[in-house]
């Protein structure tokens, strides 16, 4: 679905279609959350006091565990001091 950026006042906002709204559980009037995804730059939109899941990349997790193999008992004595 492909929307503009509108100028609201001094403001600027989106139009979210009703049905989209109703499609994501979300009202006239709820206070919601955005934010922004880090890899993507989308805009996230969530109902306040919703819960996130956040999963790693398992990029990251190779990383860490290169990181770990190579340094791991270094950091276990830094961490122990």
């Amino acid at each position: 679905m492909e929307q503009k950026i509108i100028q609201i006042g001094n403001s600027t906002g989106v139009i979210i279609p009703k049905a989209l709204l109703n499609q994501i559980g979300l009202e006239t009037g709820q206070e919601v959350l955005i934010e922004q995804d880090p890899t993507t730059n989308a805009l996230i939109i969530i109902k306040k006091g919703t819960k996130i899941k956040r999963s790693i990349a398992p990029e990251f997790i190779d990383i860490l565990e290169k990181v770990n193999k190579q340094y791991g008992s270094v950091l276990r004595e830094l961490a122990e001091r």
